[in-house]
């Protein structure tokens, strides 16, 4: 019985970990520079918002969504330590979208160490 307990826990945690992974993803990340598309009134407070390129977009679908980012790098990389967090509010303004996710100047300014680049970034689903 001591075993069919274990192994149930075991398999819980396993999901739990198994889920994180299917939720987080690995794309790039630029600055979105004024003027933006959507009136002040419809950002979040602070300016902590993104916008995504198409496909993540997906017909609107994404709009009001919140990440949570981060930046990854190596000793010498564009990176600061640390997280934040983003409301979609918009889709990526240029066609092709120079980037999977476009933040807000402040945002982009919170996790990297240059003003304007492409940085590598891991998000996930808040």
């Amino acid at each position: 019985m001591g075993q069919i307990v274990m192994a149930i826990v075991f398999m819980s945690l396993m999901s739990k970990e198994i889920g994180l992974f299917v939720i987080g993803d690995v794309g790039t990340a630029s600055s979105y520079d004024p003027p933006y598309t959507r009136k002040a009134d419809q950002f979040p407070p602070g300016n902590l918002f993104m916008a995504m390129s198409e496909g993540l977009w997906d017909n609107r679908a994404a709009c009001g969504r919140r990440y949570r980012l981060r930046c990854p790098s190596g000793s010498n990389g564009p990176c600061k330590d640390g997280t934040v967090d983003v409301t979609v509010v918009d889709c990526c303004p240029k066609s092709p979208c120079p980037s999977t996710i476009l933040l807000s100047t402040n945002r982009f300014s919170a996790i990297s160490e240059y003003s304007s680049a492409k940085i590598k970034a891991e998000y996930i689903q808040i």
